[in-house]
């Protein structure tokens, strides 16, 4: 059996019963290192499992899955990973293999960024599509983001934003020559995502004119997430020129953009609202909507 494991957000102990009991009758146990980070390392989960963790980086999983796989047609094998294991599109993959090799797959399910995000005080059922904002670089600044934020605002739905994780990543020099040289880890902040998000508002306002009406602005309000799940996590509701300054700590960050605020959304973020957000909210009365 190929077990799934999720890990949930914050510690070791967040898994489930079930998925502890799973993983302590597997031979082999993979941790997944590359979506998502645990707060903390590998040697706390083994001292809880009473097993070997081994780190599963990104060539691993999507190159090498048939190591994952070996003999567990035979033997129990857990392939761990942080939050839930579908909240990454690429473990899709390796169950397939499974199916297709005729292995059994089970599932067990933990809390994901998905869910857990509903703690800043937007309703889940109010968000539209989830976007990814990516590292720009000199030659690479997509914004397809802020279309997918813009047209969920349109619907007055939310956006959660998923930032940026890069772990051992190849420079173009060491990938063409071969070299097996990673760069550092970088994890995206709010603040950066924020500039990003501003930078593009910027240069499509110099297009369209000052009276252009773009569908998220300096002024729209949002919500930055540190470390969803942990001892220290923080929340901060601000717009995003506020949130471009802001320092929220180390990793993991999220950003929302809000959409239209039911009355109950709206008292909730008043909670985690920095002046001039919570100036913004406070126009709002608990009988009418924003938008």
């Amino acid at each position: 059996m190929l077990y799934l494991v999720g890990l949930g957000l914050g510690d070791a102990t967040d898994i489930t019963v079930k998925g502890l009991r799973a993983v302590r009758g597997c031979a082999r146990v993979y941790l997944e290192a590359y979506t998502s980070l645990l707060t903390v390392g590998k040697e706390a989960l083994e001292e809880l499992y009473g097993k070997e963790v081994i780190l599963a980086d990104r060539e691993l999983v999507e190159q090498g899955a048939n190591e994952i796989l070996k003999d567990a047609d035979v033997i129990d094998v857990a392939f761990l990973v942080v939050g839930d294991p579908f909240g990454a599109t690429t473990h899709s993959d390796l169950v397939l293999r499974a199916v297709h090799a005729g292995i059994p797959y089970r599932v067990v399910h933990n809390a994901s960024v998905l869910n857990a995000v509903g703690c800043c005080g937007l309703q889940l059922y109010n968000f539209g599509e989830t976007v990814s904002i990516v590292f720009w670089s000199d030659s690479w600044r997509p914004e397809s983001f802020y279309d997918k934020i813009c047209k969920n605002r349109k619907a007055g739905q939310h956006t959660l934003c998923l930032l940026d994780i890069k772990v051992k990543e190849q420079s173009v020099e060491n990938m063409m020559r071969g070299r097996k040289i990673y760069e550092p880890p970088r994890f995206m902040t709010v603040s950066q995502a924020a500039n990003q998000l501003i930078s593009i508002i910027k240069r499509r306002r110099a297009e369209e004119g000052e009276g252009a009406e773009l569908g998220v602005t300096e002024d729209t309000l949002c919500v930055g997430v540190a470390r969803l799940g942990a001892d220290n996590q923080l929340i901060q509701v601000a717009t995003l020129q506020q949130l471009a300054s802001c320092d929220l700590g180390g990793p993991l960050h999220s950003l929302v953009v809000s959409g239209r605020l039911h009355p109950l959304e709206v008292d909730m973020l008043r909670v985690h609202a920095l002046p001039g957000a919570l100036e913004q909210l406070q126009t709002l009365d608990s009988s009418t909507y924003w938008s």
